[in-house]
């Protein structure tokens, strides 16, 4: 394949879209509105092939966090991006406007439940025990409110993308 052709090629524009999505972390926003789950839920779909989805989102991750910086519980961020990726990749293989919706939910929620038990096992801000780490759930609800919404709009525009990229090169 050459240069040209590669460019023309749907793996091109779903590396495209997926930079473009890690280059926005680097930008100001809100608390948790950011596109990370978006490619965990999109990567996926977007590449067919676990290895190149998972290595897409860790290569991407791992860029954008050399700019913005490591933080101790990474390995809880990490994680549920790449179980969500797995899942995903396995699982939820017919991808449609419909149920992107539900997709970003459990993508969000999963992210949620597993970086909240990391800020809870690792940080210090709360007890260790079962009324700390639900202290800890209930604290960071307001976060899911963007964690859910900047997925809602970062899944759908990245599925409108490929959509229209599609449309014209077929």
């Amino acid at each position: 394949m050459n240069f040209f052709s590669f460019i023309r090629s749907k793996n091109f524009f779903s590396i495209l879209l997926i930079l473009l999505l890690t280059l926005s972390r680097l930008i100001p926003h809100p608390p948790n509105f950011t596109p990370i789950i978006a490619i965990a839920v999109m990567s996926g779909f977007l590449f067919r092939n676990i290895y190149h989805s998972l290595t897409l989102l860790i290569i991407s991750m791992l860029l954008s966090d050399l700019i913005i910086g490591y933080h101790n519980n990474i390995f809880f961020v990490y994680f549920p991006l790449i179980f969500i990726t797995t899942i995903f990749s396995f699982f939820f293989t017919k991808l449609n406007f419909k149920n992107l919706f539900f997709y970003a939910f459990i993508g969000s929620l999963i992210f949620f439940i597993i970086s909240n038990f990391g800020e809870w096992l690792l940080g210090n801000l709360y007890e260790k025990n079962l009324n700390g780490l639900l202290n800890c759930y209930i604290l960071a609800i307001p976060f899911f409110k963007n964690t859910f919404f900047s997925t809602i709009v970062f899944t759908y525009s990245t599925f409108t993308a490929n959509y229209y990229y599609n449309q014209k090169n077929c």
